[in-house]
């Protein structure tokens, strides 16, 4: 889902820029890990255009919020994967100005605690594993909370997505409840994701019933997942809520199934960091004076909106 393998490095100050030129995105794909939404507001079905308005130039520091932040604390170093379609972190038409909900989320939190963020691009699934190093102070990049992941990463908090389905619009799939209702199809999904992991530790399901496992058929390019099921070779895509409303919104012939698990998702750190408190607070500042709100709307997930951040909560059981 996301695609970047070559970390580069910029900064959100005062827009995201990349260095080095990138290539400009032509196919519609999902995110990795965004929820409900129908498309950013402002964007007409069928139309390539990403939103643009500035939701985050006006955001003041809140000393409160800066105030939990570690002795000395002035810039930080942010990975990003870059690669999905909004609302999900990809280029504007310049082909180097990054935007997205993940973006606008990242750049507001690092203006109310008054600090730079220093970004390297790195591939979805390398990003979690380089915080315990140190290589990266904490990652944005749509990151579900699971159970599983908590055990070695913190969180902190800031929309409510999940995974969820699409399909051909000539599948006979309405719903997906059961994931006994995929043995043998090919299921395309993004790799190093929780839906990789969701899906590779419960293909048991089908031998368990006596009938032919599911195959998972994971990609790094979202192009190439909705390449795969427009051309036939997969039969249906598994993958962020958000993300596979905006790509279903954006393309014929797909259309969006259902949503099947709820996760709240977050800025991800080593465990333990001690800067998780003040994002926390930062998130709860922009929740509470509408800033939250302006940038939601401008990427059409209203729809995954929270009321207030935590830091770890455990995973959503719905």
């Amino acid at each position: 889902m996301r695609t970047s393998r070559n970390a580069r490095h910029t900064l959100f100050a005062p827009f995201l820029t990349v260095v080095s030129a990138a290539l400009l995105l032509t196919g519609c794909g999902s995110g990795s890990d965004g929820a409900a939404g129908s498309g950013a507001a402002g964007v007409a079905a069928g139309s390539d255009a990403v939103p643009t308005t500035d939701v985050v130039s006006g955001i003041r520091k809140d000393e409160a919020a800066a105030a939990l932040l570690p002795a000395g604390t002035g810039r930080l170093t942010v990975a990003v994967s870059v690669g999905g379609t909004p609302p999900s972190t990809t280029y504007l038409a310049d082909g180097k100005t990054l935007t997205g909900q993940d973006v606008d989320l990242t750049k507001a939190v690092g203006k109310v605690l008054g600090i730079e963020l220093s970004v390297e691009q790195a591939s979805f699934e390398a990003i979690l594993p380089a915080l315990d190093s140190g290589k990266y102070d904490f990652g944005a990049s749509n990151f579900g909370v699971t159970d599983e992941r908590r055990r070695t990463i913190d969180f902190v908090t800031y929309i409510n997505d999940g995974q969820g389905f699409a399909v051909r619009d000539d599948s006979k799939l309405s719903k997906v409840t059961d994931l006994r209702q995929l043995c043998g199809l090919n299921v395309a999904t993004g790799a190093g994701t929780t839906f990789e992991a969701t899906l590779e530790e419960n293909k048991h399901v089908c031998t368990d019933a006596g009938k032919k496992a599911y195959a998972v058929q994971t990609y790094s390019e979202p192009g190439a997942i909705w390449s795969s099921l427009q051309q036939g070779r997969s039969d249906i895509v598994m993958s962020t809520i958000n993300g596979l409303r905006y790509a279903v919104a954006h393309q014929s012939g797909v259309r969006f199934l259902n949503e099947y698990h709820r996760l709240d998702v977050g800025f991800a750190f080593k465990k333990g960091s001690k800067l998780a408190p003040a994002f926390q607070a930062a998130v709860n500042r922009l929740i509470a004076d509408g800033t939250y709100d302006k940038i939601l709307k401008k990427w059409g997930t209203t729809g995954s909106a929270i009321t207030r951040s935590q830091i770890s909560p455990p995973e959503s059981k719905e």
